[in-house]
């Protein structure tokens, strides 16, 4: 990192007669009940003053549509069936017909009075503390290349997740559960690599518990338990491991992946208790697991997603990812329109409410950075009779809490929502906002890496300094 406080205490751990390892293990090894405050997840201030200390991100995968959920569009009901008075981009995913309304009315709610549409009548009692953003753009119209866009900043090359430079960055707050999780991740474009840390440090990258395809409650870190060992023989193993480590440090005096593995030990080590009980919600109450809609066959494996992401905010891991997706329908609505999109956001529109409820009571908004969005948005126009094609030109996500304005729309697309028109909002300006409202200087923030410093927003990048509370 190129800032005189990051950089400087990193190159000072990597260049001193003891390396980065060796302090690690002096700190981390030492003793099972004693936090390490210098190891290599240890919290690093921001470079500013933050806004947000954690975040999590709502992803919806297969891209919902924004002209059916938060971007209402009268021309689309008034021109409904005519052409598209403007040329197509020059890369479109399928062939589009012409305009196609929406089947969803939209309505006014809060004080602020913004639009949402039928799909999210719960998310919309909380209009008032979400900063809707209209403009987001970027540049792939395929699922795999605009995941990785969103969660990398690159559809080309393996980067680092923006889970991962948060990490990097930041550190974590606590020392026994992993400090980016990622909750049934897809498996599919793009894969690890939208979790994965690729040239940063290995404890920046994401755990993943469970996938897509499997239920919310099958979940869990494999092999968590140790069924040969006890506690302290396992205490013993590591401490041996820790000396044999500690002769070879004594000649190399620094090796990267001997730290990442000395720190993968020790938090498996601590996580055989902490994990078991941070994802066992019978600790919660009735009323809380019916705020998020566990007792509804619909609402409760998204909603099981989302109470599990509040208690491990609340635990101090610093990055949370929740995924909506299944190998059924998704988001991705090329046809059956008012079916799928019907049916998914019945799926995620309680849970979601409950949880930003959830964080509000318990005083967690207003220092938690909310994120709920796809990959791209649809077309305006119809593909077949009830579908819309993918649009990475113009769509919509929307944050809350951690220090934006609530109640707010920023940018705008154009009057039938196909390109981003007003206050247009790139993906590098998205991943440069999250770092701002997390004390992150993104211009700051890189990683020398094959001969050249990298950064999460590559050479691109404006802050949207119009949302900040």
């Amino acid at each position: 990192m190129h800032d005189c406080e990051l950089h400087s205490r990193r190159h000072l751990m990597k260049t001193s007669a003891a390396g980065f390892a060796s302090l690690a293990m002096a700190g981390l090894l030492a003793s099972e009940s004693r936090a390490d405050s210098s190891g290599p997840t240890a919290a690093i201030p921001p470079q500013f003053p933050a806004r947000a200390k954690r975040v999590i991100f709502l992803f919806m995968k297969g891209g919902p549509s924004h002209v059916d959920t938060f971007d209402p569009k009268p021309m689309l009901d008034r021109d409904h069936g005519k052409p598209l008075p403007f040329p197509l981009p020059e890369v479109t995913f399928a062939k589009q017909g012409n305009l196609l309304r929406s089947p969803w009315k939209f309505r006014q709610y809060g004080e602020s009075g913004l639009p949402v549409s039928d799909l999210f009548p719960n998310v919309a009692k909380h209009i008032d503390d979400l900063c809707v953003l209209r403009s987001l753009h970027g540049t792939n119209p395929a699922h795999g290349g605009a995941l990785l866009k969103l969660h990398t900043g690159s559809d080309q090359f393996v980067r680092p997740s923006f889970g991962s430079w948060i990490v990097y960055g930041l550190g974590t707050e606590n020392e026994n559960l992993p400090a980016f999780l990622t909750i049934c991740p897809t498996l599919a474009h793009g894969g690890v690599n939208n979790w994965g840390s690729a040239f940063l440090p290995a404890h920046c990258q994401g755990t993943p518990l469970g996938n897509a395809s499997l239920s919310s409650s099958q979940v869990g870190v494999k092999h968590i338990a140790n069924p040969e060992l006890s506690s302290r023989a396992q205490r013993k193993q590591l401490d041996f491991i820790r000396g044999l480590n500690q002769k070879h440090l004594e000649r190399t005096e620094y090796d990267t992946a001997l730290e990442g593995r000395l720190h993968s030990f020790e938090l498996a080590y601590r996580m055989q208790s902490s994990m078991p009980e941070a994802q066992d919600l019978s600790r919660e109450s009735e009323s809380i697991q019916k705020q998020y809609g566990l007792d509804n066959p619909v609402t409760a494996d998204f909603g099981r997603q989302c109470l599990m992401a509040r208690r491990f905010l609340e635990r101090g891991v610093r990055f949370v990812q929740v995924t909506h997706s299944d190998s059924d329908v998704q988001w991705d609505q090329h046809g059956n329109l008012y079916q799928g999109h019907t049916k998914n956001a019945a799926e995620v529109d309680l849970p979601i409410a409950g949880l930003l409820q959830d964080l509000k009571s318990r005083g967690l908004l207003d220092d938690t950075l909310v994120l709920w969005g796809g990959e791209f948005g649809r077309t305006p126009t119809a593909q077949g009779n009830d579908g819309r094609d993918h649009n990475p030109h113009g769509f919509t996500m929307w944050m809350a809490g951690g220090g934006v304005k609530g109640g707010y729309a920023y940018g705008a697309t154009d009057e039938y929502g196909y390109y981003a028109a007003e206050k247009k909002m790139h993906i590098h300006d998205l991943h440069a906002t999250i770092l701002h409202l997390l004390g992150i200087d993104h211009e700051r923030l890189t990683f020398r890496y094959a001969g050249r410093d990298f950064r999460l927003t590559d050479v691109e990048g404006v802050v949207a300094r119009d949302i900040l509370a």
